[in-house]
Order: C-alpha cells, then structure tokens, then sequence
C-alpha cells in the first residue's frame, strides 16, 4: 500500500476513493472489478442510454485524431467490450494490430463474444492486465487509447506513465473521458440528470444501481481538463492538448511520446 510522510518518521497511507467512498488503495481494483464484473453483459447497452447515443459521436472524434493506419499496432486500456478495438480495425480494414487491456475477464469475455458475433477472428489479443503495470514491453506501440477508464484507476498518474512508457517514439495517447462542464446552464441540467436519472437507468436496465452511482460519484472526483492535461505532462507526455465535448460533459485529451 502506498504510504506518504508526515511530520517526522510517522505515515499515513494515501487515501484512496471508491466514488465518494474512502478506501485502502489496495482494496480498490477489486471495488472495480466487481462494478465491472456486475454491468458487463448491459455495459454497451447503458452508454447508448446513459449518453442518448451521443457516445458514438464522442468516439468517432477520437478515431479521427487517433488516425490509425494498416499495419500499426494499438494498445487499448480498459476496452474490455471491444468498442474502440473494432473501430480500429474497421478504419484500417483490419489491417491492424489491437491488443486489449482489461482489468475485468467478464468485460473482456464479452469483447471476445462480440468479436466472434462480427466475425472478426484475428487481429484482437486480449488480455487481463491492470493499467497500472502494463504487461507490455517499453514502446512496442505505435498508439493507446484509453476511454472511460482512467476514472476508474487508483493512481492514473501511474497509468499515464505506463501508458506513454509502452508508447514508440512518435507514438500518439488519446484519452476520452467523462469530464466537467464548462457551460454553467448544461452544467445544472447535467448536475440533476447525473445525479438522478443515471442511477435510476442502472437499476431498471442494469439491474445495479449501486454501480451506477460509483459511476456518477467517479466522474465527479475525476480531474478537470486543465488537472488531467498537466499529469499528462508530468508522465512525459508532449505536444498535450483537449478538446470538450458535448460542451465538457466529456473531453478528448491528447499527447504524443517524443
């Protein structure tokens, strides 16, 4: 468990937060496995209703800066149900390698299941591995994308370091993630529906709701665009930029490894 120092040889351990939840650190990925283990079959299904099926959108802006090519190979984190992975492949004509990388085996066991059901048998590894130990050898891909799932990561510092460790020269990160809103009237409006109708979706559609409101308490803590841009920059990321989203309800972060 990580530990920092006080005064003198006394510590303390760092905290840790399980939506609005204080936790051990050590204890959290399990926390989130079992959230993830819980909504697998039904997570897709609730994007498209939690987002008004605006997600897709969301997502295409991403492949459009991604702008993967035949013959790369892509690290996805916490893709466990396949979404991005298939729009690689769709946008190199499967002429790309997608490896990923997912905490959860249920995710994972549905990204494999969707995979069959489009017949897509290769060009897909997946693999059970935790974002903040990667288990990939030191820039071997030529990009990573991470979407909505940083949140979820005990230390996402560690995560970006992993993630632009495993990075080629040259290689490009793009993070989409549920951010904060920077139009004061959406802000409200999403304020109220976030808080009451996200959790109320995941206990009739997901049968969960518990999960749901993790999900809304994770968004809530996450860092702000400008927060998240700068530990970017300190994982050694470069040429960092953001771009807002249906008006800051989410955001598309960029860098590059030099």
């Amino acid at each position: 468990m990580a530990e920092k120092a006080t005064s003198g040889s006394d510590t303390r351990p760092e905290p840790a937060w399980f939506g609005d939840r204080p936790v051990d650190a050590a204890e959290k990925p399990g926390l989130v496995r079992g959230v993830f283990d819980s909504v697998a079959g039904r997570y897709d299904l609730m994007n498209d209703l939690m987002s008004g099926g605006v997600h897709r959108l969301w997502k295409r802006a991403m492949l459009d800066r991604l702008a993967p090519k035949k013959g790369e190979v892509f690290l996805d984190v916490a893709g466990g149900t396949g979404d991005i992975a298939f729009r690689i492949l769709e946008r190199t004509e499967r002429e790309a390698k997608v490896i990923v990388c997912d905490l959860t085996p249920a995710m994972l066991e549905v990204g494999r299941d969707r995979a069959t059901d489009r017949g897509i048998l290769a060009g897909i590894e997946w693999v059970t591995g935790d974002a903040e130990n990667l288990p990939f050898e030191s820039a071997t891909m030529d990009g990573c994308t991470i979407a909505f799932g940083l949140r979820n990561v005990t230390h996402p510092d560690r995560a970006l370091a992993e993630m632009h460790r495993v990075l080629k020269p040259g290689g490009r990160f793009l993070c989409l993630e549920f951010s904060h809103v920077v139009l004061t009237g959406l802000r409200d409006l999403y304020d109220v529906y976030s808080r009451s109708m996200l959790p109320t979706l995941g206990a009739l559609v997901a049968r969960d709701r518990a999960s749901y409101e993790y999900l809304v308490e994770s968004i809530r803590r996450f860092p702000t665009q400008e927060a998240l841009a700068a530990m970017m920059r300190e994982a050694g990321f470069d040429l960092v930029s953001f771009r807002n989203l249906s008006g800051g309800i989410a955001a598309l972060h960029a860098g590059w490894r030099t």
